[in-house]
């Protein structure tokens, strides 16, 4: 396996799309891709359910992706998922087969994160990324707007409106008429509105369309003689025209319109008329770089160990004031724990080590809304704020350590007993306690180990005489282990260096 390559796969609502780049000089080179037109918001019922045959083409693309990375290392593949796959009640089952049919993890990103994505792969297309840009990216299910200048995003949004949706709600079997496409334009308008006002004010030197359909729009328009390049507003009033007189999009004959964008085309025309109506557009650019790339490039952040995850953790200990040093000083007991447990999680780099370690740095996040219950709030808030690098999952995963950290772990056995979860739960909530009296003596002397009959904490008896609220709330550690099964000993002794 070629350690310079590396894969993305963009989970769409309309595309799957798999791109293969190789790193040269920290720069990747696109390779090889696929694409498989599974229009997965086809199958999103009105109540939110994915159909049955929405997933087995998703399977099927999925399949296709793993026989072409069938060798490639876990940590050089990243798959994201983006609209309809956050919105399906049924995501979580189907995201089971998806990740088996693949053979690699799935994260389903939020929106606000899928437009930082798009807009890295869209900045590093840009012959001047130092312009002020307005990126607009639809999507089969949403649509991504972003400020962006010098390779950092200024404003971030995702609008729950794309090409499938739309095409689907107002131009059934690609009927279009006056009625039916003012309805859809407006609706889109609608939707604009609640950004452009704050958009507008912000300001951007140069609109960027990127992703599928901006990319039929440009076909078609420059194809056909209806623009001299890009998109341009009376290049999209004449394609209006003609789409109207031909009635239905399957009699349009126009040069560079693929099949395979006939069902979705009025939809995203409507999505991008609203976007010309409310910014105030009259040309757009398109680039080639979009989700994909962004992936591919925050994916060579990580294989290099820059990742934005730990900027995102550093910024949020900054915005709400946590103690850094002692949030430092539990991660690093946490961990060290931790490292006892599973000599495999010596390495920073270790999945279980980084998640565990951002949790004990953000377990107090929740004290900036109130000290009582404060671990609930933190668990709120890290499952819910944006937090550019982390996908769903990853929120959805720190939420549940910090919430664990504190209070009754009964209410958590739903994890399973055989969830490596419950270890670092374990480590950090020891490493809690051990810290709590912040009395500045440091890390006391202690040893965490397991044994046929559960984990045995072996803990400085010297240390614990001089805490007796520290020995009290460890006592009440062991009541905690053992009423869930799964028992915690605490035994003191005179013990000599650090953990």
């Amino acid at each position: 396996m070629n350690r310079e390559l590396i894969a993305a796969i963009d989970l769409g609502s309309n595309s799957f799309r798999l791109q293969i780049g190789r790193i040269v000089n920290d720069q990747i080179y696109p390779l090889d891709g696929i694409k498989e037109a599974v229009r997965l918001a086809a199958g999103l019922s009105p109540d939110r359910i994915l159909d049955n045959a929405a997933q087995m083409r998703a399977l099927d693309a999925l399949r296709c992706f793993n026989e072409r990375l069938r060798d490639y290392p876990r940590e050089a593949v990243r798959a994201v998922a983006t609209n309809t796959l956050r919105v399906a009640k049924n995501a979580p089952e189907f995201l089971i087969q998806a990740e088996e049919a693949l053979g690699f993890p799935i994260e389903v990103i939020a929106g606000r994160e899928e437009a930082r994505l798009i807009y890295v792969g869209v900045a590093h297309t840009l012959p001047n990324p130092h312009r002020q840009q307005l990126v607009v990216d639809i999507g089969g299910g949403s649509t991504e707007f972003v400020i962006g200048k010098s390779f950092q995003p200024i404003q971030l949004e995702s609008l729950y409106m794309g090409c499938v949706s739309y095409s689907m709600r107002h131009f059934p079997g690609g009927s279009v008429d006056k009625r039916g496409l003012r309805e859809a334009e407006l609706a889109a308008q609608k939707e604009i509105q609640t950004i452009s006002h704050a958009y507008r004010a912000t300001g951007w030197e140069e609109a960027v369309g990127s992703s599928g359909s901006a990319k039929a729009l440009v076909d078609i328009l420059e194809q056909n003689g209806l623009s001299d390049g890009g998109i341009t507003r009376s290049g999209m009033e004449k394609l209006r025209a003609l789409m109207l007189k031909a009635g239905n999009v399957n009699s349009l004959k126009l040069e560079g319109l693929r099949p395979d964008r006939l069902p979705v085309l009025p939809g995203g025309f409507a999505i991008m008329w609203a976007v010309f109506q409310e910014f105030g557009l009259e040309r757009m650019v398109f680039s080639e770089g979009a989700l994909r790339l962004g992936v591919l490039y925050d994916l060579l952040g990580r294989y290099h160990h820059d990742d934005l995850r730990d900027a995102t953790v550093t910024a949020f200990g900054k915005r709400y004031g946590l103690d850094e040093g002692h949030a430092a000083r539990v991660s690093e007991t946490a961990t060290a724990l931790l490292r006892q447990l599973d000599p495999d999680t010596a390495d920073p780099e270790h999945p279980d080590h980084r998640f565990l370690a951002w949790a004990a740095r953000l377990h107090e996040v929740g004290v900036s809304v109130a000290h009582s219950s404060y671990h609930k709030h933190s668990a709120y808030i890290l499952a819910n704020a944006d937090m550019p690098g982390f996908s769903r999952m990853d929120q959805g995963r720190l939420a549940r350590l910090v919430l664990a950290h504190r209070g009754k772990l009964s209410r958590l056995t739903a994890l399973g007993p055989g969830n490596p979860e419950w270890r670092q739960i374990l480590c950090l909530r020891l490493a809690v306690v051990i810290h709590r009296a912040r009395d500045g003596r440091g890390v006391p002397p202690v040893q965490l180990q397991a044994d046929g009959r559960g984990h045995v904490l072996l803990a400085d008896q010297a240390w614990l005489r001089h805490l007796p609220l520290t020995a009290s709330a460890l006592e009440e550690e062991q009541r905690q282990w053992n009423a869930v099964g799964m028992p915690l000993r605490v035994q003191t002794q005179a013990l000599a260096g650090q953990p």
